[in-house]
């Protein structure tokens, strides 16, 4: 008999942001970021979508490109102290639905495995946390010298997700009919198309657009936002003001 599995995106969907900018945060604050970074590039893009004034998909493309630049030369090993940080200080800030979907899927006996646009090392040590099968990250390329390149294979686009979730489906023997993926932006689309049980979790309004007129997708997605203390099960002919 085959494995089910469950594809959890980490970012806006596990995580209640972005691990790469809680990463980056943390290395301009320690001094091996220049600060000047931040706060002349990277800053105006965040509050840009902090008021709400743009995408969020956009805000975070923005900000990798600038945190890819800024890594360039960095050694891996000699941040590894900050890497640690941001998962023991940050990885509990999650979605309380997301949290116990990881623990049933795990009690079912049901491959976990995390696909994220963020840093391998980042999701690595996610995934060790709450303890899943397996995982994919941004893989971002060092050198013989464990000296970041600038290079990255990246794993935030939808095409980039929907090979990994194959890869997965054949190393594990995977179901995908009778399998779960969750997601919460339009590099997730390929994920809830694959699987015969997907979740979109306070889902970006392209994506929601996107799902809307796909109508297989539309039959059988779940949409789930979770504000405050309340959790709204709710299905794609949710109105999009």
């Amino acid at each position: 008999m085959k494995n089910i599995g469950a594809f959890f995106d980490v970012d806006g969907t596990l995580y209640r942001d972005s691990l790469m900018v809680a990463h980056f945060k943390r290395l301009i604050k320690y001094e091996v970021i220049d600060p000047a970074i931040w706060h002349n590039i990277a800053k105006k893009t965040f509050h840009d979508w902090d008021k709400r004034r743009g995408n969020y998909e956009d805000y975070l493309l923005d900000v990798a490109e600038v945190y890819l630049d800024s890594m360039k030369g960095q050694n891996k090993q000699h941040i590894e102290f900050i890497t640690n940080q941001v998962i023991n200080i940050k990885g509990d800030r999650v979605y309380r639905y997301t949290r116990d979907k990881i623990e049933w899927h795990k009690e079912q006996g049901h491959k976990v495995i995390f696909i994220s646009g963020s840093p391998d090392y980042l999701v690595s040590k996610m995934a060790e946390k709450y303890d899943i099968t397996d995982y994919r990250g941004t893989k971002y390329q060092v050198d013989e010298n464990n000296k970041f390149t600038g290079e990255i294979i990246q794993m935030w686009d939808s095409d980039s997700k929907h090979k990994a979730i194959l890869e997965f489906a054949d190393m594990y023997d995977i179901d995908l009919e009778e399998s779960y993926s969750y997601g919460d932006t339009n590099g997730d689309f390929s994920m809830m198309k694959l699987v015969g049980k997907p979740v979109a979790i306070n889902p970006a309004k392209e994506l929601l657009l996107n799902v809307k007129a796909d109508q297989e997708l539309k039959d059988k997605i779940t949409i789930i936002i979770e504000r405050k203390d309340v959790i709204y099960q709710l299905n794609a002919d949710v109105d999009i003001i």
